[in-house]
């Protein structure tokens, strides 16, 4: 029985390394093959698709493209970059913040990518080495994913607890430990990047970069394109949705129906409220249904959705036909010590690069284990280690963003710019949820 389920492990792990290859859509569909395998292969009957964290996703989702196509992000962009470069001398503590915070709004760590030149030419204008705001603006816009209400990984989070019985916990829950939580991770992430590397004056690298010609001069805020004219209102529509959804969120008597005995979940909730959203957006900046699926965002989003359909569904149905086996053996070592999880969930991540998979993939591990839910919620934040192999999209925008040449993958790979940064801010994330969860609950 044990090499049954050795060799199943096996297979999972081969279509998670062969999804890591391909990236993008290929995680999801290389998770596909992996569970025909364990049918043809073992006899392991599926469990159900993760439906509901999907239909989430894609709400969420199409609210936030039509505000893409309508200019809207763009929209949020210029708002932070004000704030950036309104503080140019502490540009390492208020760029980490910005990023969170639009991020905590928009629900996508896309929106970093286009702060990260106005990051890099304010830090160098003021003589500020970039590499200091750029890595932990960079993992701070992360680290926000796991506490925002209409982030990919969220919904994962609630449609889980929702699958599992646990309606208890949700939205309110998550928000009340990961904001607090993350917020308090980036802020020590930054503090310490304020002292990471050599001063420009003192870098040679920069210096030689410098007397090459290498370093061109920067840019202006005056040399972007004009906002679209109904930016302003869809990300003002966007956001009164995600406001909508944190209200009903923590007040469930706002989401019970007249007679009815228990609350509308927060999954159809979120639904629908955020393709209404989109909706309106439609309607209210008239802009073109077209454009909408041509978006970074959607791409984006569906890209999850394939990870999360494959992945997860075959995760899902190798816990659940091995639950008798594997939480035996591993249930008391994470009843003394909880906490351990997260190291699963953290080196899980690193080979995902999705937050959302990684939660959906193991978190039912978490839940079968018993490990109570506001351990798991405190926890989650650890699914942020897709830092730790620098190859991530916006890290290696961040490298290429910064033409001082401060920000970059070190001799040996893994002492690259985000490394600390990353660390600091998932660790003290974490202990700091698990802090509030032994408090508050």
């Amino acid at each position: 029985m044990t090499l049954v389920i050795a060799l199943q492990f096996m297979v999972v792990l081969a279509a998670i390394w062969m999804g890591a290859r391909s990236a993008g859509v290929g995680l999801g569909l290389w998770g596909a093959v992996g569970l025909l395998v364990l049918v043809v292969g073992f006899g392991v009957n599926p469990t159900s698709p993760p439906i509901d964290v999907m239909l989430i996703i894609l709400a969420v989702i199409m609210a936030a493209s039509v505000m893409d196509a309508a200019g809207g992000i763009d929209f949020l962009v210029r708002i932070a970059e004000r704030i950036i470069r309104a503080n140019p001398k502490y540009v390492t503590i208020v760029a980490p913040l910005t990023t969170w915070t639009f991020t905590f709004l928009a629900g996508t760590g896309h929106i970093v990518y286009p702060l990260l030149p106005v990051i890099y030419e304010t830090a160098h204008q003021n003589g500020i080495r970039p590499e200091r705001p750029m890595a932990v603006a960079t993992i701070a816009s992360q680290q926000a994913i796991t506490a925002s209400p209409v982030a990919a990984a969220t919904a994962a989070m609630i449609g889980l607890f929702a699958e599992k019985g646990m309606g208890d916990w949700g939205l309110a829950q998550i928000l009340m430990i990961c904001v607090p939580a993350t917020l308090t991770g980036v802020v020590a992430a930054a503090v310490i990047s304020m002292f990471i590397g050599k001063d420009l004056k003192d870098d040679q690298v920069y210096q030689a970069r410098l007397k090459a010609g290498l370093i061109p001069p920067p840019s202006t805020p005056e040399s972007r394109p004009p906002l679209k004219p109904a930016a302003k209102l869809s990300a003002l529509i966007f956001l009164s949705g995600v406001a909508l959804v944190v209200l009903f969120g923590f007040f469930p008597s706002l989401r019970t129906l007249p007679g009815a005995k228990a609350a509308l979940g927060m999954p159809i909730v979120i639904e629908i409220v955020m393709m209404s959203a989109a909706a309106l957006m439609l309607l209210a900046t008239r802009v073109n249904v077209d454009d909408v699926p041509k978006t970074a965002t959607l791409r984006a989003g569906v890209v999850a959705v394939i990870g999360i359909f494959g992945l997860a569904w075959l995760g899902d149905s190798f816990i659940a036909a091995n639950k008798d086996v594997i939480v035996p053996a591993i249930g008391d070592w994470a009843k003394v010590a909880p906490w351990t999880f997260a190291f699963g969930l953290f080196f899980a991540s690193v080979l995902l690069y999705s937050q959302a998979a990684t939660t959906r993939a193991l978190m039912p591990l978490g839940i079968a284990l018993g490990i109570p839910p506001q351990f798991l919620i405190a926890m989650f934040p650890s699914v942020n280690g897709y830092f730790f192999i620098p190859t991530y999209g916006s890290l290696i925008a961040a490298i290429n963003f910064d033409l001082s040449g401060t920000t970059r993958i070190g001799k040996y790979v893994l002492n690259h710019s985000f490394m600390i940064p990353g660390l600091v801010a998932t660790s003290v994330a974490v202990v700091t949820g698990l802090a509030l969860a032994r408090v508050v609950f």
